[in-house]
């Protein structure tokens, strides 16, 4: 449980952006509290966010060896903790946003807040294949992040899933290392903007198969991708597809539904904001993948988790010169 009633600071959320805004908000002396659940029935269910479920990270500056997700978190944690930030893993189950201080019901205590910085991530969308979670946390070689991950399958084949700009700015990408892309659509028609599947069919590292989906990815007992098990939905045809790793790329769902009615989203449920992190509401902040519909990458979100921080510092130094 929380170790007080109130705070100058809450941060919703305990990924790259909101252990960020924890280093920073509690090195300005600002002890705040890390709700590592954050968003409610949208949030990541492991603490940390989708870095909990990463294997290797590669690209997250200051390890040249790379480092496994759980064990960055958990050096962001310990920093965090060592200036004084508080974490509860109480899960948020209400927030009113309309007036000072911000009310927060946690499952276990209600709380206020002067600021409150939306660090609540994002989750992408899975198959839900039975053994997908294998691969993704334990194994390796099913991926929603050819960004994070495509460097390792250089000369490899590998499979991306998906029709829309994302499945095809995923394949354009793992052509820079990948020996053969084959995209697996469950249409005959690219849901992707005109110009990024032209980009994608122009490719000749790029091939389709149409009218098909992923039923499923072999071999946990191998202890690798071998081979995707696919099925044509129109002839009911089942093929399998020698590959060494599975890119999911059918989109992200921002962890924002409790914010439904207070805070500005666009049509996804991405948070509106402005000059970087800041909402339509003074004093509250949102910062990481929750307002991120571009990178989605652990360096830019701690990027946003650090100046929400240092905008909430800002922002509490005003109301305490005005007298507010």
């Amino acid at each position: 449980m929380p170790s007080k009633n109130h705070y100058r600071v809450v941060i919703l959320g305990s990924g790259p952006a909101g252990l960020t805004a924890a280093v920073y908000a509690s090195r300005a002396e600002l002890a705040p509290l890390v709700v590592e659940g954050g968003g409610g029935d949208d949030a990541t269910d492991v603490p940390g966010g989708q870095l909990m479920l990463t294997t290797d990270v590669d690209n997250y500056p200051g390890f040249p060896e790379g480092i496994l997700g759980p064990e960055l978190m958990e050096r962001m944690r310990r920093q965090a903790a060592r200036f004084g930030t508080e974490f509860t893993d109480g899960e948020l189950k209400k927030i009113v946003l309309q007036e000072r201080p911000f009310r927060l019901t946690l499952a276990s205590a209600q709380i206020t807040a002067d600021t409150v910085i939306v660090a609540t991530g994002a989750r992408a969308r899975w198959l839900g294949l039975p053994e997908e979670l294998e691969f993704r946390t334990k194994i390796g070689g099913v991926s929603a992040c050819a960004t994070c991950d495509g460097f390792f399958y250089k000369q490899k084949h590998v499979l991306v899933v998906g029709g829309g700009d994302t499945a095809m700015e995923e394949a354009t990408f793992l052509t820079k290392f990948a020996e053969k892309v084959t995209i697996v659509h469950r249409r005959q028609e690219l849901r992707a903007s005109k110009i990024m599947a032209e980009r994608a069919r122009a490719n000749q590292k790029i091939h389709f198969i149409w009218d098909t989906v992923v039923e499923d990815i072999l071999d946990v007992n191998k202890g690798e991708v071998t081979a995707a098990k696919l099925r044509n939905v129109k002839t009911n045809e089942a093929t399998e597809k020698p590959v060494s790793a599975v890119f999911v790329a059918i989109g992200h769902i921002p962890n924002s539904k409790i914010f439904q009615g207070q805070l500005d989203m666009d049509s996804e449920g991405y948070l509106n904001t402005h000059d970087l992190v800041k909402t339509k509401i003074p004093g509250v902040f949102a910062c990481g993948d929750v307002q991120d519909r571009v990178f989605r990458q652990a360096i830019t979100a701690s990027g946003t988790g650090c100046a929400a921080a240092m905008l909430a510092e800002r922002f509490l130094e005003t109301e305490s010169h005005t007298g507010q």
